[in-house]
């Protein structure tokens, strides 16, 4: 059955490896927030801090994990508060078309917002029944299961609502801006008309 699931060029590792660009921020509660900024239907910018993100009601997903770099871990069992509800407490502009995800030191992915919004996205607190290890993205991560895991940003800090697509972070550094895991969208050389920003 995981073989199935596995897209091309992907294995299924002894273990589950840890990937992570930079060093493992320290998470501070009384100073950590969330913010949802850009593109709001009200102009404004909206702020979580860490209490308030921490009530947010929360669901239950169980998908598999695709790394750029080959390996999926099949089966994981996140919870967390979904784009859904966090779109319902700051709504974005009738005209946004894609959010940047922004996260500790400035890293960000961009996504499409018909990925953003898709059932299995999750803003993930839990893996397994438990919080999230600091290097797996404690407090708060977001989890793409059907993009390369690139895109399922650690350390998540805000959402920018945006007009028009932009690169972020590994995008602008030539990985490809969509990310599908089953067409094998690793680079950026890779991309047709239309599957990056103009």
């Amino acid at each position: 059955m995981e073989e199935s699931r596995l897209p091309p060029g992907q294995y299924v590792p002894r273990g589950r490896p840890v990937i992570h660009y930079g060093r493992v921020p320290q998470f501070k509660p009384e100073t950590w927030d969330f913010k949802v900024f850009g593109a709001t239907a009200s102009g404004e910018e909206h702020r979580f801090t860490w209490g308030e993100f921490e009530s947010l009601p929360r669901v239950t997903r169980v998908a598999d994990f695709h790394c750029v770099t080959k390996f999926s871990l099949m089966a994981n069992e996140w919870r967390g508060v979904t784009p859904a509800t966090l779109m319902a407490a700051a709504p974005p502009d009738p005209g946004v078309s894609h959010v940047m995800i922004w996260a500790e030191y400035g890293y960000s992915a961009n996504l499409r917002m018909s990925d953003f919004a898709a059932p299995d996205t999750l803003f993930a607190m839990e893996l397994d029944e438990k919080p999230l290890s600091a290097e797996r993205g404690h407090p708060v991560r977001i989890v793409v299961p059907h993009l390369y895991a690139w895109k399922s940003v650690k350390w998540v800090r805000a959402i920018e609502y945006l007009l028009e697509d932009r690169r972020g972070f590994w995008e602008e550094r030539g990985y490809h801006n969509v990310a599908d895991p089953w067409r094998e969208q690793r680079y950026s050389y890779q991309e047709e008309p239309g599957e990056g920003p103009p």
